[in-house]
């Protein structure tokens, strides 16, 4: 979801050509990427200023992956030619009224001295770049860099997730007639976001639902670990693939409304805050959706909130059909979901909410007058950045995640040792084990003391005696200090090596 990167369909087929033949040249090991290295030494033929080239890597590599691609690549020189042209470089210069297809390449001083000593060389092979060094662009090239495009599917998936907890999916047909023509609207018409069962939206090769069953044991989907809870679940989730390219870089996820009132005493056939606690710990961003009307946190809500502890940068709340109230009622209403919600999270910071009403339908100025109609637009706006923001702070994501697995393991690994260390040797063990699991706060206290850990990094108390339940303590794993070492050296000298490779070269 490039949203901000220039498009190579942007680049005609001619500067495409000598593009290609510098991205070969400037790709010193031929891997097919420039690393910051290569790009210290090739952009450095442009003899712009340092800060101009630390602002051209960082538009071009929006990504932070720390390397450029064939891609990647073009939107660098596109920007180098226009900081020569005297154009100030911000993110939204490429997507300006510059004539990117009449733009000149950069001046380059030396570089063609250089090519013409590399072609009287011996000819090895050329590299595929980046899977392939052609010029062809991917379909999705155009799609992201029109911003009004873009912003008009996220739109329309955003209000689809929303619909499918909260009204039939007959507005949806229009949003896919919007975008995508009638092929997708029949996907659409056939629900591509349910009532009552967990979808996942995402790109393929045509219009089609895969049941949960067959997509649980897919090699090539991230959903092979929701096979643990079951057909029950399986049949209550599905996978609607269409050909989009936005969809080629995000995935929405949408789950069933959760119960209130009479229905919470009807048991579901599965365990729905375990799959929304699967979903969350490796989603990128979670939309808690309220209705102005339903501002009550139902008990099966609150379990859903509850577990999403550790979670909590990635929690966005969404107050929808804010224009059915008007603005004296909305003040209220604002003020008593904040009240609910800091009940639910226990947490003293305040939680954005975004306010907005998101669906086909233009904005009830009668009840909220101009100013509403203005606040609902920038709040709009503003989530739909933060969507846009994602593939941005996808490399920090994943090692954000890495980091919080690595010392959930260690401190699972402590607290495991120490339970064996409290066994007995011979007699009473089933006494001993049953002691530790009523008392295993207090045990968490000692573990936390004895090796000085902080008291966050700990799991949930009721969900660890639930699971402790099952095993012999006295079969745990002894601790292995030099697997702890190994894990403190990890977080202390290797994860800060590895953050090196994707800061900008020019830092």
């Amino acid at each position: 979801m490039e949203i901000d990167s220039a498009p190579i369909c942007k680049c005609s087929k001619e500067h495409q050509k000598i593009y290609e033949e510098w991205f070969n040249y400037a790709d010193s090991d031929s891997d097919g990427r420039i690393t910051g290295n290569d790009a210290i030494k090739f952009f450095g033929m442009s003899n712009l200023p340092r800060p101009e080239l630390k602002q051209v890597w960082a538009i071009a590599d929006s990504k932070r992956q720390g390397f450029l691609g064939f891609k990647e690549f073009i939107i660098a020189m596109q920007l180098v030619a226009l900081g020569q042209g005297g154009h100030e470089l911000t993110a939204n210069v490429l997507n300006s009224e510059v004539e990117l297809e009449n733009l000149k390449p950069p001046v380059m001083d030396g570089l063609d001295e250089l090519l013409a000593k590399k072609k009287h060389a011996p000819k090895t092979s050329e590299p595929e770049l980046n899977g392939s060094s052609q010029s062809q662009q991917s379909p999705s090239a155009h799609w992201f860099t029109s911003t009004k495009s873009a912003n008009k599917f996220l739109e329309w998936c955003f209000r689809a997730l929303i619909h499918g907890i909260l009204t039939a999916s007959g507005n949806i047909v229009s949003y896919c007639q919007g975008f995508a023509g009638d092929g997708a609207a029949a996907a659409a018409a056939q629900g591509t976001f349910s009532l009552v069962k967990f979808t996942s939206l995402q790109n393929g090769p045509d219009e089609r639902s895969i049941p949960g069953n067959t997509i649980a044991v897919h090699a090539d989907m991230p959903f092979n670990g929701l096979t643990t809870f079951g057909t029950a679940f399986l049949s209550k989730f599905e996978c609607s693939q269409m050909p989009h390219p936005l969809l080629e870089q995000i995935t929405f996820v949408d789950t069933p409304g959760v119960l209130s009132g009479e229905k919470q005493r009807t048991q579901r056939s599965y365990d729905f805050t375990g799959v929304t606690s699967w979903f969350a710990a490796k989603c990128d961003l979670i939309l808690l959706l309220f209705d102005p009307h339903k501002l009550d946190i139902s008990d099966e809500f609150r379990r859903v909130i509850s577990s999403l502890r550790g979670h909590d940068d990635k929690i966005r709340v969404v107050l929808n059909k804010a224009d059915q109230i008007d603005t004296q009622q909305l003040m209220r209403v604002y003020g008593a979901l904040m009240w609910s919600l800091g009940k639910v999270l226990n947490t003293p910071e305040v939680m954005r909410v975004y306010i907005g009403s998101f669906n086909d339908k233009p904005v009830n100025e009668a009840a909220m007058g101009p100013i509403g109609k203005e606040l609902f637009e920038k709040e709009q706006d503003d989530l739909l950045s933060d969507l846009k923001d994602i593939p941005k702070k996808a490399c920090d994501r994943r090692i954000n995640e890495f980091v919080k697995r690595s010392r959930a393991a260690k401190i699972h690994a402590y607290i495991i040792s120490h339970l064996r260390k409290e066994m007995p040797a011979m007699m009473g063990k089933a006494k001993a084990q049953q002691r530790l699991i009523d008392n295993l706060e207090d045990e968490f206290g000692k573990v936390q003391r004895e090796h000085h850990l902080p008291a966050g990094d700990f799991p949930n108390v009721e969900h660890f005696r639930e699971v402790l339940s099952g095993y012999t303590f006295d079969k745990f794993e002894k601790l292995k200090p030099k697997m702890i070492q190994s894990v403190d050296d990890m977080l202390g000298y290797d994860i800060p090596d590895l953050l090196k490779s994707f800061r900008n070269p020019y830092d």
